[in-house]
């Protein structure tokens, strides 16, 4: 159904799923009425606002039927594999073995937010000393300990190293409540000496051979250890079919990206937009669905920038955006406030580069690890968002810290003063907690003064 682009309330999506329906709708295993995930305790999709289109549709279905796929896969005798923190490298590992299935228990720190503190995880973490001073990631201690929202892991996979405080903290305590973390060390990504040897790295920064060749031996280590859990050696034939497909999600991601940010009118939300992003890192425990997801978000915004649909009033404030939100319904703030999105950088811009297809796969895989923008400097990262929103046309950029989280104490500071240094754009601060509504207006009233600011500078 080709119906002009909107946003609508969860209660609208009931008459919506029934047109769609009627007008022929065929959905995967995992489809149905959005409204039915409010029995699974997700109370706030009641206070977001969603793209109407059936690939908006299929988007959300998959996302929050993750669990289900989970439990589903350990029924089938798969091996659950959990990464943690690397945020796209040991996944496409995983995946590269015809009987894994890997997850992030990461994407715990979001529980708190769509089930609005009903469940026991946070009160969890805080009995393990582990309170509201830490990141909102301290949600995944709670949900080991719970054994609610995932299957446990056959093996369990973090990296350490150049990794945020908060998260070095809460993976320890795991290990002390029962847990066996495999360790794996990602070394804090320095510039070469001169003369050194070096590479460019996707996404263009530079490190030593030398901090490649270390990675490569402690991502071997990881190699050797899942091959023993699931059975089957992981060779590099397999890692290179592997990394295909990847680069195959990447390249559809980056379109997507492409095509949202610079169409004349906005054909997609912030809110799927940031949900689509998320499905790179680890293809929400399905792979062969999430290339499946994006030809269907693919095609609906490909026939809105033909037929020159979009939503929101003509010309809103082109925002980039720089760190996840704690609270989903910030993104959906920022458009009510008469923004859009125009560019984003949510920590993991390294999982939507292509990953280099002309060296070993064990070595692509060690660049593309230390690609990662969190492990190097701050100024580095700085300069990746400023040359991004420089191409993409930024007329503002808003940074959202992430409560309690040790790389958002200075780094925020340094990415603004970069960007009023280099782009001269108006910045804005500001803290989303997981649960925002007490803060709503204030937030609001931020979010209205950035745009008001992009007004007065077009009108200059």
């Amino acid at each position: 159904m080709n119906d002009l682009p909107a946003q609508i309330s969860l209660d609208q999506w009931a008459e919506r799923y029934r047109q769609l329906c009627d007008g022929g709708l065929r959905e995967p295993w995992y489809g149905g009425p959005l409204a039915r995930h409010l029995a699974d305790g997700d109370y706030r999709l009641l206070r977001l606002r969603y793209d109407n289109s059936a690939a908006a549709l299929r988007l959300w279905n998959f996302l929050l039927t993750e669990e289900s796929r989970l439990f589903k896969a350990r029924q089938e005798g798969k091996k659950i594999i959990g990464t943690m923190k690397d945020l796209g490298t040991v996944p496409i590992m995983a995946y590269s073995l015809p009987n894994a299935i890997a997850f992030y228990p990461d994407g715990a720190w979001w529980v708190p937010c769509i089930m609005e503190n009903t469940t026991r995880d946070l009160r969890i973490a805080d009995s393990l000393g582990i309170d509201e001073s830490f990141c909102p990631v301290r949600a995944m201690l709670g949900a080991f300990v719970a054994c609610e929202h995932f299957p446990q892991p056959d093996l369990l996979i973090c990296s350490v190293g150049a990794t945020c405080d908060d998260f070095s903290a809460i993976a320890q305590r795991l290990a002390s409540v029962g847990y066996s973390p495999f360790w794996w060390e990602i070394p804090h990504r320095r510039r070469p000496d001169p003369d050194e040897p070096a590479v460019t790295l996707p996404g263009g920064f530079a490190a030593p051979v030398s901090q490649v060749a270390f990675v490569k031996g402690e991502l071997q280590r990881i190699r050797r250890e899942l091959s023993t859990v699931c059975s089957r050696e992981l060779t590099d034939d397999m890692l290179a079919a592997g990394i295909r497909v990847a680069n195959r999600v990447r390249g559809m991601l980056r379109e997507l990206r492409q095509l949202v940010f610079t169409a004349p009118r906005c054909p997609l939300p912030a809110l799927e937009l940031l949900i689509a992003e998320m499905l790179a890192i680890h293809y929400c425990s399905d792979r062969g669905e999430t290339l499946a997801v994006y030809q269907d978000l693919l095609d609906e915004v490909r026939r809105r920038v033909a037929d020159n649909q979009g939503l929101f009033p003509a010309d809103p404030a082109r925002i980039f955006w720089v760190n996840p939100v704690a609270d989903l319904r910030a993104m959906n703030l920022l458009e009510e406030c008469g923004g859009r999105l125009c560019g984003t950088e949510f920590l993991f811009c390294h999982a939507l580069d292509e990953i280099p297809e002309d060296v070993s796969p064990m070595d692509a895989l060690a660049q593309m690890a230390l690609a990662d923008p969190m492990v190097g400097s701050a100024g580095d990262r700085a300069m990746r968002i400023c040359n991004d929103a420089r191409r993409l046309n930024a007329e503002a950029v808003l940074i959202s810290r992430i409560p309690g989280a040790s790389h958002c104490a200075l780094e925020g500071r340094v990415i603004r003063e970069m960007i009023e240094s280099e782009l001269r754009l108006p910045v804005l601060e500001l803290e989303v907690p997981p649960l925002s509504d007490a803060v709503g207006p204030a937030i609001q009233t931020r979010m209205q003064a950035l745009v008001e600011a992009v007004r007065q500078r077009r009108a200059r």
